[in-house]
């Protein structure tokens, strides 16, 4: 699991909280059930049996893999439309290209980001390369929908083409935990990731034994996604392992800490950290379209059906270095 990696005791250390502060609960443990998405690729549906309230502002989220693919088998999806929110894919092993009908795109790899806001309506595609069709190899990665505002649902769709250089690095007080923030601020270090609802983003690796506390805004919710490894969750040392997602409940520190013993192909504890600022409107799914009210979904698909997503552009995929 490269994603990016550094020496943490080069790296500005967060401080540990307070004793004043409040540790957040953990309300619960769910793990994720696997299936498959687009064209066949394996996935874990990291949100699913938790209440829609305690993922606001979050809407969906699978982790794509981790496969390795034989020659011929990478797969990824066909065009399909988006409204109404943001979808955020995260490479951690492997490539994979995007194109869309408003010409976003390129190609991310280990620990790049590509922060598409689907806002008023597009069309868009992910796939692996041609290559890697080809040799096959290691795929592994995140995608996060967050929803958006009812006033920013229309806003002209944008793209983010976020480098794995960019992100935030960060060390734990005790120099156990390497921290990449994405997008949203820890503890004054911002992520390069721009958001229309304030969250937070932060993929953390913990090696065994160590322990993370980190601060938390309190107008945030607060999730920990298991990416690999094992270990525990809040003050109550709660155990978790890969595929687990652990719901926190109101305070302003989180606390994590890796298993002395890991897995021998996962030598870490490697969490996904996620909050945000709930919105507290009404949600209403279909698909690809998430909205306000039933309405907007059937204006969405007769938008969708007429063309006013946009067109699809040529078979060339626009690569960045």
């Amino acid at each position: 699991m490269p994603a990016v990696t550094a020496d943490t005791l080069t790296l500005p250390r967060i401080a540990t909280p307070p004793t004043t502060a409040q540790q957040r609960p953990v309300r619960a443990v769910t793990t994720a059930p696997s299936g498959f998405e687009g064209e066949g690729f394996p996935v874990r549906r990291a949100f699913a049996g938790v209440a829609a309230a305690e993922l606001d502002p979050f809407i969906h989220m699978d982790q794509m893999g981790e496969v390795e693919y034989a020659p011929g088998e990478p797969r990824g999806t066909a065009w399909h439309p988006h409204r109404g929110f943001e979808t955020v894919t995260y490479i951690i092993d492997g490539v994979f290209e995007h194109a869309d009908s408003h010409g976003g795109g390129g190609t991310i790899t280990n620990g790049d980001t590509q922060w598409m806001t689907a806002g008023s309506g597009i069309l868009h595609i992910e796939k692996p390369p041609e290559h890697l069709v080809m040799s096959g190899g290691l795929f592994h990665g995140i995608q996060l929908w967050v929803n958006l505002p009812s006033a920013n649902k229309f806003n002209p769709p944008r793209y983010q083409d976020i480098r794995a250089k960019q992100a935030s690095l960060l060390s734990s007080a005790d120099g156990g935990a390497l921290l990449r923030v994405i997008a949203g601020d820890v503890a004054g270090h911002p992520g390069p990731g721009s958001t229309f609802t304030p969250i937070t983003l932060v993929h953390a690796t913990i090696s065994p034994g160590a322990e993370l506390q980190v601060p938390w805004r309190t107008d945030f919710n607060a999730l920990a996604y298991v990416l690999a490894g094992n270990g525990t969750v809040g003050t109550e040392a709660r155990p978790v392992r890969k595929g687990q997602l652990a719901v926190f409940g109101k305070g302003d520190a989180l606390t994590l800490k890796a298993a002395t013993s890991q897995p021998a192909a996962e030598p870490n504890l490697e969490i996904l950290l996620l909050g945000g600022r709930p919105i507290r409107e009404p949600v209403v799914q279909y698909g690809p379209f998430v909205m306000n009210t039933r309405d907007e979904i059937l204006q969405a698909m007769h938008d969708f059906q007429s063309g006013r997503f946009g067109v699809i552009p040529g078979d060339k995929i626009p690569h960045t270095d």
